[in-house]
């Protein structure tokens, strides 16, 4: 049941946005739950984890550079550029950046199983990913829309210290300790990822209800783009610099694939709720993508 409830992932976050689009006082007042569902999800990604995941940094370092270089290169830049084309207004702008700003989604890891990529150097360009978002993800914000909006990057650092880096680390602390037994359950801290991201995805639809169809269509095609862009970037930057169709379908889908939930708990915290929009909908989306993606290479391979 609950690797069926995971495969679905996409179809329970579309039910769950309508229902919120629907019923946005229902959702909206859980407004308070969205760090600490970050922090669940943060924690679950960690306890998955073992130290062989890190080591396995030394053993790969150029793939897994250029993988980072392209994750936060290219998909902040990808962002701006849609927002400047679509007119975005400056609370849109914000969310976009902060999607292309964040590190690789922990989803990436499924989908790259799916796809037949290498799943360990999925795990691995996540993990390295996400511990350099701590510093990377506010100063890329600083950088694109500082001279917007005043961006408290030191305070945004901090924050993903907490939300990301330590219940990371004591997830990967309790699996080095107890691994026989969080082996057993790792599916269970799947379904409590997906789960969270679902509700935070609603609760972001219901705060935004009321200015959703204002900025739908365009927002759900700026977001479609990036997606794309960042996809297809990894695969054939990646071609080009001679790695393997394996290879390149790892990058292309953890350069595709944000950690959306972040940049909406930031948005949140730090912003607008409009802002927390780009991500809620990104969450959606990319799965829809790489799941899409991935029965096509594993169908083709």
């Amino acid at each position: 049941m609950i690797k069926t409830f995971s495969t679905l992932f996409p179809l329970w976050a579309i039910a769950v946005s309508v229902f919120a689009y629907f019923q946005p006082d229902l959702m909206s007042g859980f407004k308070s739950w969205i760090i600490p569902l970050l922090i669940l999800i943060m924690f679950c990604m960690g306890v998955t984890l073992k130290i062989e995941d890190f080591k396995r940094v030394l053993k790969r370092p150029k793939i897994i550079a250029v993988t980072v270089l392209l994750q936060f290169l290219l998909m902040p830049f990808i962002a701006f550029g849609i927002s400047t084309i679509f007119d975005f207004s400056t609370e849109l702008l914000i969310g976009m950046i902060l999607v292309g700003a964040v590190s690789g989604g922990t989803a990436s890891n499924v989908i790259a199983y799916l796809a037949k990529a290498d799943v360990a150097l999925s795990i691995t360009m996540t993990v390295v990913s996400t511990l350099l978002s701590i510093i990377v993800t506010p100063y890329l914000t600083l950088l694109y829309v500082g001279q917007t909006v005043p961006v408290p990057a030191f305070s945004m650092l901090l924050s993903i210290l907490k939300i990301v880096f330590i219940p990371v680390v004591i997830g990967v602390i309790i699996n080095h300790f107890f691994n026989k037994h969080i082996e057993k359950r790792e599916d269970l801290f799947a379904f409590l990822s997906i789960l969270s991201i679902v509700f935070i995805v609603g609760i972001v639809v219901g705060l935004n209800q009321s200015k959703i169809g204002t900025v739908a269509v365009t927002l759900f095609l700026g977001i479609i783009l990036h997606n794309l862009l960042g996809l297809f970037g990894g695969f054939y930057i990646s071609k080009l610099l001679g790695y393997s169709k394996k290879e390149c379908k790892t990058v292309a889908i953890e350069v595709g694939m944000q950690n959306s939930g972040l940049a909406v708990a930031l948005a949140m915290k730090y912003f607008t709720p409009l802002s927390a929009l780009p991500g809620a909908i990104f969450s959606i989306w990319h799965n829809i993508s790489g799941s899409i993606l991935a029965g096509y290479w594993s169908k083709k391979d």
